[in-house]
């Protein structure tokens, strides 16, 4: 009789305060930022933009473009950051605008959170837009995973939450967990999956979001495989697998 194949582990930190409690150099870290950095980055690359460059500044962000002709885009708690073109929207980047484009961005919590993230093996981005390749990929690799929400400020958030728990939802059968977090987050998409956006008029970034107008891409960004992509991060710069 064969012996049983040994599953490797799958994590969950719930904000990037917490990251450093891991030893990533072994995993695959799925970073997530669901509204709106991961989303934005999906769209933009499912759109055909010819990469993203995740940047932790404005400064950086605006010298990067000029060198590079690239559109600047970012924000700052939910506004277009001053200095910069475009801002963190994911309805910003039609295939009509962004097409064989560089899009240097910088947000307030995933593009932190990727540069964060630099010692792992594999560093790749997930969102609800590409939730199915992303599962796939992860049960292909068979690899060490940890799921990394941005959250908000250091704080765990709502969104990020629940699309751990998705991702957990749909692979947990082809890995070893055992972390609490992974736990918590798979329980809380399982009770409110059916009525996603309903029980996202709770979070505190949808009010955020809200306040700013942004009601159309809190539902776009929790539209499942709406950018079937999988962008990976790779030496500075996120671009297709």
């Amino acid at each position: 009789m064969a012996e049983p194949t040994e599953h490797p582990t799958l994590e969950v930190c719930l904000s990037p305060a917490l990251l450093h409690l891991y030893d990533l150099s072994q995993k695959i870290v799925v970073v997530i930022d669901v509204l709106r950095a991961t989303s934005t980055i999906c769209t933009a690359l499912y759109h055909g933009a010819q990469k993203v460059i995740p940047v932790d500044s404005v400064e950086k962000c605006m010298e990067i473009g000029r060198q590079l002709g690239a559109v600047t885009a970012g924000e700052r708690d939910g506004h277009i950051a001053p200095g910069l073109e475009h801002g963190n929207s994911p309805l910003e980047y039609p295939a009509s605008f962004i097409r064989d484009k560089i899009l240097v961005l910088t947000t307030t919590n995933g593009t932190r959170l990727l540069h964060m993230a630099k010692d792992a093996e594999e560093i790749i981005i997930g969102s609800f837009l590409n939730l199915t390749l992303v599962c796939e990929y992860l049960i292909s690799r068979k690899r060490p995973v940890m799921l990394a929400c941005a959250g908000w400020k250091d704080r765990i958030n709502l969104e990020d939450t629940l699309l751990a728990g998705a991702i957990i939802h749909r692979i947990k059968t082809h890995f070893d967990i055992q972390c609490d977090a992974a736990l918590i987050a798979e329980k809380l998409y399982e009770g409110t999956h059916k009525h996603l956006m309903h029980h996202m008029q709770q979070a505190s970034h949808y009010k955020r979001l809200i306040r700013h107008g942004f009601e159309k891409d809190i539902a776009y960004c929790l539209t499942i495989d709406g950018a079937a992509v999988l962008p990976v991060y790779r030496d500075g710069a996120i671009e297709l697998a």
